[in-house]
């Protein structure tokens, strides 16, 4: 029942995402997911040894608020899998502290906001292929990335979490594209797994 599995992960991830628990609780929760549930991308193999995702220490200055500007065009990414073409449409462009970072919204059946970034960490810290602060096909609601009022986002990278990918390679991800890579190190969030 591999499909009822991943609807079930699927409702789990949104439910911690909309969850009350602070940063401590949600990375504890997160982690006993990853640890338990036949759907987690850590390889079956890894899941009785496996103590806990490794995480940057909790940092209140990688919160922050940014204004949007509009942005058009689409961006096409083959997977490589079973998933083909999935064409991305830019939303806006969130002017960070860090550079400017595009929102983009999966032009698939029901959508989805999708802001992956690739920072000065990834490789030497974090996932070398980047991190995700939101993905909202795959339930990460409002932690990462909250809209705010007049146009402008607030986000928090102690959110940033590492795609499937990252974990095993039975997994294909979008990765972040040159226009969501940025110099400054982020050291905040999810740090590499391996």
């Amino acid at each position: 029942m591999d499909d009822l599995d991943l609807l079930d992960w699927r409702e789990r991830v949104a439910r911690l995402y909309l969850s009350d628990l602070d940063l401590t609780g949600f990375r504890a929760a997160r982690d006993e997911l990853f640890r338990t549930h036949p759907s987690s991308p850590v390889p079956p193999a890894e899941r009785p040894g496996f103590t806990g995702l490794r995480w940057y220490p909790p940092d209140p200055s990688a919160v922050v608020e940014a204004p949007l500007r509009p942005a058009s065009g689409e961006l096409r990414i083959d997977t490589g899998g079973p998933d083909g073409v999935v064409a991305y449409r830019r939303v806006a462009v969130a002017g960070t502290p860090w550079g400017p970072l595009t929102l983009w919204w999966i032009e698939a059946y029901g959508g989805g906001l999708f802001l992956p970034l690739r920072d000065g960490t990834c490789g030497d810290g974090s996932y070398g292929g980047g991190r995700y602060l939101t993905d909202t096909v795959k339930g990460t609601f409002g932690r990462g990335l909250t809209v705010l009022p007049g146009d402008r986002v607030r986000l928090d990278a102690n959110y940033l979490y590492n795609p499937s990918c990252a974990y095993d390679d039975r997994w294909a991800c979008p990765l972040a594209p040159p226009e969501n890579r940025v110099d400054v190190p982020l050291r905040a969030g999810e740090r590499a797994y391996h």
